[in-house]
C-alpha cells in the first residue's frame, strides 16, 4: 500500500456561513452584511468566514456568531444561562464553482434568537442589516441577488426553521425567557407567513404536554388586558405537532 501523499490532492478551504434569523416587527428577518472586498464587492451576503486551523466547525460558527452579533451560542448543558442563541448545523455546500477565488466548502449553520439589536459589521463587511427573508429571497428585490450561493443557503435555513417549529419547541428560541401566548403566536405567524386563529392556537400550545409552563406573572407590554407569562417547558418534541396550515 503506497503512503499517503497530501500533495496528490488539490487544496481547498472550509468556511462557515450563518443563517441568523430573528423576528422583528412581526416579520422573519435574516442578518446580511454588505461585502467590502472582492469577490462580490458591494453585494449583500450571509455573515461567515474561514475556519481557522486550530478550531473545529462548531467553534468557528460560535466565533463568527459572537463577532457578528455579540451573542454566545446556547450551551444545552447550561440551561440557566441567559442570552445564548440556538445554533445548529444546517448543511454543507461544495459546488466547485461556488467561490471564484478557489475551491471552498461551506458548512452552514442556522441561528435563532429573540428580537436582536442592530447588527455591527466586522471583518470584510462594511455594513450590516436585518432584512425580511421574503425580500432577500425575491430576485426582483435584490440587486443581482445575494453573493455566492447564499440565496440557496438562506432558503434552506428558512425551510429548516419552518419545518422544525411544527414538531419541536424551537419557536420558543425566538422569544424572550418569559413570553405570552400571543407573542409566541406571532412568532409562528412570522416564520410561516400565515395568520393563525388566536383561540385555537392558545388551546393547542397550552394543551401540548411540556411545551409551555406558567412563569407566575402577567404583562401588559402588548397592550390591553394583562396576559399570562409562560416559559419554555422541558419538551423538545411536540406531541401532537403544530402542523403548518396549507396556504
Amino acid at each position: 500500500m503506497s503512503p499517503y501523499d497530501p500533495s496528490a490532492f488539490p487544496p481547498f478551504a472550509v468556511t462557515v456561513d450563518l443563517v441568523v434569523l430573528t423576528v422583528r416587527r412581526h416579520a422573519l428577518c435574516a442578518l446580511v452584511v454588505r461585502r467590502g472586498e472582492q469577490p462580490f464587492q458591494g453585494r449583500w451576503a450571509l455573515p461567515g468566514g474561514f475556519v481557522r486551523g486550530d478550531e473545529d466547525l462548531a467553534a468557528a460558527a460560535a466565533r463568527e456568531l459572537s463577532e457578528e452579533t455579540g451573542l454566545c451560542a446556547h450551551d444545552p448543558a447550561m440551561p440557566g444561562v441567559g442570552n445564548g442563541a440556538h445554533l445548529e448545523q444546517l448543511a454543507t455546500y461544495g459546488d466547485p464553482k461556488r467561490d471564484p477565488r478557489m475551491r471552498v466548502v461551506s458548512v452552514a449553520h442556522l441561528v435563532l434568537a429573540p428580537d436582536l439589536p442592530a447588527p455591527r459589521a466586522g471583518g470584510d463587511a462594511n455594513s450590516a442589516r436585518w432584512a425580511p427573508v421574503d425580500e432577500l429571497l425575491e430576485p426582483e428585490g435584490q440587486e443581482a441577488g445575494l453573493a455566492f450561493d447564499h440565496a440557496r443557503i438562506l432558503d434552506d435555513g428558512v425551510e429548516r426553521a419552518r419545518s422544525k417549529i411544527e414538531y419541536s419547541s424551537l419557536a420558543t428560541a425566538f422569544c424572550p425567557p418569559e413570553f405570552t401566548v400571543g407573542e409566541l403566536r406571532r412568532v409562528y405567524e412570522a416564520v410561516w407567513g400565515v395568520a393563525l386563529d388566536p383561540r385555537n392556537f392558545h388551546r393547542k400550545v397550552t394543551g401540548t404536554p411540556g411545551f409551555l409552563v406558567p412563569a407566575g406573572g402577567t404583562t401588559t407590554r402588548q397592550g390591553g388586558r394583562p396576559a399570562q407569562l409562560f416559559r419554555a417547558g422541558g419538551a423538545t418534541l411536540l406531541n401532537p405537532p403544530m402542523l403548518r396550515p396549507e396556504v
